[in-house]
């Protein structure tokens, strides 16, 4: 066995060889310490050079004792003898973190500077003075000058303020900075391909994939022919139109995609992503998940909860037509005049979200409505006289409801008459804090989402209107 076998196994390892040596060289000193002792001795001067010997002798001893100590905490170059540690102990300092550290805030950034050598490096160590790290940058370049955005971890004692001033002084302008979360964190390219496959898989997810693509900001779809008829809305170009805060896009229908983010400028970067984003829905065509649950009603019937689009545009009229007046007035507030054209944009894909609930003869008697609605989100029920007081709006309302969570909504609202008490206790069914408002003679109902929301970033608020 080895030297270094018996050293791995906790062995004590033995030297004959160097034991031998030692022998012999303490022996050979004795000898000539025997042999210098008798010259020296004898002579004259013996006893001086005795003492000096022992002085000399002492001297190196000492040096040697020093030298030892001074390297003896030297990294070890081989085995340290390290055993693992007792469970549930764990290796180094037994204090608390930092106290600095562990306060932190996210917080995102943009801010201009020029474009020249060093103007960014000079930002970031103003930054690093601040004890703010950055932990994502992305740079937009423009004619002039360049707009670099910041995502970053700052003491939780600094404020936005002291942030900004701070890039200031390192010659950064037109800066704008706002609270940040985790959800921030995920690295851009990451978040355009999650934001491509939600558009890819819904069409009706453009609008929201653009919000959150864009941050804070205010999107209109408008159809080529507005409901009722009218002027539609001026042309684009192909290829879009950017003008400061407001970019067009033509929406794939013939309409237009009107985005608008007044505090701050879009950059031609996010013009570009933007159309990416457009272009690909534009392409994959009008398409719907297909999926549908059976439900069974108390009294026993079976009713069927689905996704709806333009292809269902003939049985919504058929229902409409044996809606009341009275129904159809709760729902829409007001007459209804032309039917077909405007239910084609509400069952349109490329304006929101639509549920319908059928019987189990294929008969539609009850439509859900999710629409983007610039930065507000509108929900609206409509149930056939026949089938009303079954519980049938107050789970497509539920349903609606979770859409607008899974969208990041905060809140919504329903826009109701205080005698429509089953709109009244569909809302108090919900489960959520409700907030009561009465506006021109109109009952708005508030609930707030954030208790059930996914950890997704707040886009609006949601309108509610139905019987």
């Amino acid at each position: 066995m080895s030297d270094v076998t018996r050293a791995r196994h906790g062995r004590p390892v033995h030297h004959w060889r160097r034991d031998v040596i030692e022998l012999a060289a303490l022996f050979t000193a004795v000898a000539v310490a025997d042999t210098v002792a008798n010259l020296i001795g004898h002579g004259p001067d013996g006893t001086a050079l005795l003492v000096i010997s022992a002085v000399a002798l002492a001297a190196t001893a000492g040096f040697h004792t020093w030298w030892a100590r001074r390297h003896g905490h030297a990294p070890p170059t081989g085995d340290t003898g390290a055993r693992p540690l007792p469970e549930g102990e764990q290796a180094g300092p037994s204090g608390t973190a930092d106290p600095v550290a562990a306060e932190s805030t996210l917080w995102r950034m943009r801010t201009t500077v020029k474009d020249e050598p060093g103007s960014l490096a000079a930002l970031c160590t103003v930054l690093a003075g601040q004890r703010i790290d950055i932990l994502s940058l992305q740079t937009h370049p423009l004619a002039e000058g360049t707009v670099d955005e910041f995502l970053l971890r700052a003491p939780g004692t600094l404020e936005g303020s002291g942030i900004t001033g701070a890039v200031a002084r390192a010659g950064g302008t037109d800066t704008w900075i706002e609270r940040a979360d985790t959800h921030d964190l995920v690295d851009a390219p990451t978040r355009v391909l999650g934001l491509a496959t939600r558009t890819a898989l819904d069409a009706a997810e453009l609008p929201l994939a653009l919000r959150q693509l864009l941050g804070r900001c205010t999107i209109r779809s408008l159809p080529a022919v507005p409901v009722g008829g009218g002027r539609g809305p001026e042309g684009v170009p192909v290829e879009g139109a950017l003008e400061e805060t407001v970019m067009r896009l033509r929406a794939p229908e013939g309409g237009v995609i009107t985005v608008e983010r007044p505090y701050l400028p879009f950059t031609p970067t996010e013009f570009a992503r933007a159309r990416a984003l457009v272009e690909l829905d534009a392409r994959l065509g009008p398409r719907v998940p297909r999926s549908q649950d059976v439900l069974t009603l108390p009294e026993g019937h079976d009713i069927t909860v689905r996704r709806a689009d333009t292809g269902d545009l003939a049985a919504a009229v058929a229902m409409h037509e044996r809606c009341s007046a009275r129904t159809l007035g709760m729902r829409y507030h007001g007459p209804v005049g032309d039917a077909d054209r405007y239910l084609n944009h509400l069952l349109s894909p490329r304006f929101g979200r639509t549920l319908a609930v059928q019987t189990a003869s294929g008969r539609l008697v009850g439509l859900g409505h999710l629409l983007w609605d610039g930065d507000e989100t509108e929900v609206a029920l409509l149930v056939e006289d026949a089938w009303q007081r079954r519980g049938i709006g107050g789970e497509l309302l539920e349903r609606l409801v979770a859409m607008a969570a899974e969208a990041g909504c905060e809140s919504v609202y329903a826009v109701t008459q205080a005698s429509n008490t089953g709109m009244v206790a569909a809302m108090r069914g919900l489960g959520l804090p409700l907030d009561y408002q009465i506006e021109e003679g109109t009952l708005v109902i508030t609930a707030r989402l954030a208790a059930q929301a996914e950890p997704e970033r707040a886009v609006g608020v949601t309108r509610i209107e139905a019987q």
